[in-house]
């Protein structure tokens, strides 16, 4: 099941060592990864102080585009679970005032969608 959720582009969680190792150069003083998930090559994780996505872009995926968004920036998410038939759970978060939301993210059914959807309240609010 597991590679056929990275066909599907499922978000499995990787570990905060890991990403804080992997990703120390783009974190500021003070900032450490809490929670991080892997999607086929691309990467977002929470840390301390806000959301990085990481794009990786291109067949040989040297091209990267890093996105960073502070908490105080989301202005509202959403969590819709995973049903009885459904594989996947899905996360969507909206910066400021736009309408449609920035950020759409799928998540297999190892995956608690409730721990990341209360630590991105506890974030947010």
């Amino acid at each position: 099941m597991g590679i056929f959720n990275k066909i599907l582009g499922n978000a499995s969680e990787v570990s905060p060592e890991q990403l804080n190792q992997k990703y120390s150069r783009l974190l500021i003083d003070g900032e450490h990864v809490e929670l991080g998930f892997k999607l086929l090559r691309d990467t977002f994780m929470f840390t301390n102080k806000r959301l990085i996505l990481i794009d990786v872009q291109g067949l040989t995926g040297s091209k990267q585009e890093y996105r960073s968004m502070p908490y105080k920036s989301i202005s509202r998410f959403s969590l819709e679970t995973a049903g009885t038939f459904d594989l996947d759970a899905e996360l969507k978060i909206w910066i400021s005032s736009e309408n449609l939301p920035s950020v759409s993210k799928k998540f297999n059914k190892s995956i608690n969608v409730y721990e990341v959807q209360k630590y991105l309240a506890q974030k947010v609010m």
